[in-house]
């Protein structure tokens, strides 16, 4: 029996496994997500979805909904309690004196619209979703017009589990 030869995976397939990995941190299990920043072929900081410190996670007491409503009148529902994946990344990277300039964020999905922001204040340039956010058309936008490179690994979009 021939042995399979050993394909090494992309830097991107690393990087966005390693976001896999730290996803299984994640204290909200409506979008265990996880977040990876990287920079010159390096981690430089992680992040998933919890709670801040001190305050109960949605693993212990469930979700904190809030309602959305859209310019086209549709509505959806958010869970609040936690704090993003990648803004706990970036956090974490101003925590620990970390620039984040031109560097990539590998994450599950198209980041939200305030983590958008967030990402282009930083300077983050590349953005790696494994999937696409079901709201995240204004992100797209908002990194294109802010020359961040959006990339997926599938154009599918990410469904929650729990509405």
């Amino acid at each position: 029996m021939a042995e399979e030869k050993y394909i090494r995976p992309t830097r991107d397939e690393y990087f966005m496994e390693v976001a896999r990995t730290v996803a299984k941190r994640a204290t909200c299990d409506r979008g265990r997500s996880g977040c990876v920043i990287a920079k010159d072929k390096q981690i430089l900081c992680t992040g998933y979805v919890w709670s801040p410190p001190e305050l109960p996670h949605c693993d212990e007491i469930g979700h904190q909904f809030k309602q959305m409503t859209h310019e086209d009148g549709s509505v959806t529902n958010h869970c609040v309690r936690t704090v993003h994946a990648e803004q706990n990344a970036i956090c974490q990277a101003a925590k620990l004196g970390v620039a984040i300039g031109w560097a990539t964020l590998y994450c599950k999905m198209t980041p939200c619209r305030t983590c958008a922001m967030l990402i282009i204040s930083c300077g983050i340039k590349n953005v790696v979703a494994e999937k696409k956010y079901h709201a995240g058309w204004e992100s797209e936008i908002m990194f294109r017009d802010a020359w961040v490179e959006l990339r997926y690994f599938d154009e599918t979009i990410e469904q929650y589990e729990k509405q």
